[in-house]
């Protein structure tokens, strides 16, 4: 629960810059800081602020590229060339803006972890309840897509060596051991990994459609040209499956108020969004449409399996450490939830107990078992992504509307010096 008396109390320094306690540094403050939201962090206990901005880029990046990113052709195929990238450039302004109100709503109120505080402060204790079930059961969903994501690739690399169940398996017992390190700074080192690897399996794939003599789903015999639509005439259902699946790729809005909440100087947030927003939004434009083009109505998704088998394989081990590393990090974000939800205000939210590592890992194994029941239950990769797609919708216009309501969520007062209080736009030249 927040008070008034719990924000007031700390509002001095409890977003000022974190120690990182990395290995090289000087530090001259001193060992502990009080955080509004974790309480007090020590050198005995794991420190959850200290993210920097570049390790915010990564954790920003590697939340949206990943899943979404393979299904984005498809989705080009459904709508059209022109009305995809339209839509497509649409969600990502909006999606920008609420980041963006993100950094803003945070600054403002401090003792914020995630969205269903913020719902809080607007709506009461039924916000609270119905944001924090929505976004638990949001990344429980895409955590099962991630898992279903990990058992294509593995069915992919090793030719349907063994059952595609036991894939899912074996993807929900990495992603639990991964997503059980306990702060989100230990894992950007793992999104850099996953980010650049995911990267080099889609330009991959991207190439290797463009330099085909047709995609490995197409007519083998004769002459072969690419049927891409500039403009489609989709059905109802068919739009709708095709918008849910392009938002999906801008799946990480709902977690960019945990990862602000972790950063060591939150007023590079702004920084880290711009960086984020411009090199996913690049990616999603170049990657659609080339392969739209060159693969047409033939594009697969995921889109890794557009380029014929050997290529698919090769694309799809670049892949599998991305898709691992996504997986690895919803199910943090969504065990973190329940657990700061538990132990907030004690002092087993921070310190090494039994307590403390009973409740974590069990918040962490209960995401994965679920998330693995998800993942077998749709076991169809777009059928998932696009479900996932349209509760994101709804999450985003639950973000939005409690980001952005004036006299609730953010004051006539209190909006102008939160928004000075980020690092503006220009600051990414510096």
């Amino acid at each position: 629960m927040i008070s008034e008396t719990t924000e007031s109390k700390f509002v001095s320094d409890e977003l000022g810059p974190m120690d990182s306690r990395q290995v090289g540094e000087i530090h001259n403050a001193p060992a502990y800081k009080h955080d509004a939201v974790f309480g007090e962090i020590t050198e005995e206990g794991p420190n959850y602020r200290n993210v920097g901005w570049l390790g915010t880029v990564a954790l920003m990046m590697k939340t949206q590229i990943g899943l979404g990113v393979l299904s984005i052709p498809a989705a080009f195929d459904a709508l059209g060339l022109v009305p995809g990238v339209i839509c497509l450039c649409a969600i990502a302004v909006i999606t920008t803006w609420s980041d963006y109100m993100v950094g803003v709503f945070k600054l403002s109120h401090r003792a914020v972890y995630g969205i269903d505080d913020a719902g809080e402060l607007m709506f009461g204790r039924i916000g609270r309840e119905f944001l924090g079930i929505t976004f638990c059961l949001y990344w429980t969903f895409v955590a099962g897509s991630g898992m279903l994501g990990i058992s294509i690739g593995l069915n992919a690399v090793s030719t349907h060596g063994t059952c595609t169940a036991v894939f899912v398996a074996a993807a929900a017992i990495i992603g639990f051991v991964l997503g059980s390190i306990r702060t989100l700074g230990r894992i950007s080192w793992l999104a850099w990994i996953g980010l650049s690897c995911i990267l080099t399996a889609i330009f991959t794939v991207t190439v290797a459609a463009g330099i085909q003599d047709r995609p490995a789903a197409a007519p083998q015999d004769g002459i072969w040209v690419s049927d891409y639509k500039i403009v489609n005439n989709p059905s109802f259902t068919d739009a709708v499956s095709a918008v849910s699946t392009i938002v999906f790729a801008y799946a990480g809005t709902p977690a960019f108020f945990p990862i602000v909440s972790e950063m060591r100087d939150p007023k590079y947030y702004a920084r880290s969004l711009i960086v984020c927003q411009s090199g996913v939004t690049a990616i999603y434009i170049s990657i659609g449409c080339v392969v739209y083009y060159y693969c047409g109505s033939y594009v697969a998704s995921p889109a890794l399996g557009s380029a014929g088998p050997t290529v698919k394989k090769v694309s799809y081990g670049f892949a599998l450490p991305g898709l691992i590393v996504t997986t690895t990090l919803v199910i943090h974000i969504a065990g973190k939830y329940i657990f700061v939800r538990v132990l907030r205000g004690s002092r087993h939210l921070t310190a090494n107990t039994f307590t403390h590592w009973g409740t974590w890992l069990g918040c962490t194994l209960f995401i994965a078992i679920i998330a693995y029941i998800i993942a077998s239950a749709i076991p169809i990769f777009g059928g998932l992504v696009s479900l996932i797609g349209g509760e994101k919708s709804q999450m985003d216009f639950d973000g939005l509307l409690v980001a952005q309501l004036p006299g609730h969520a953010l004051t006539i007062q209190t909006l102008p010096e939160a928004v000075k209080s980020l690092q503006p736009p220009s600051a990414i030249l510096l």
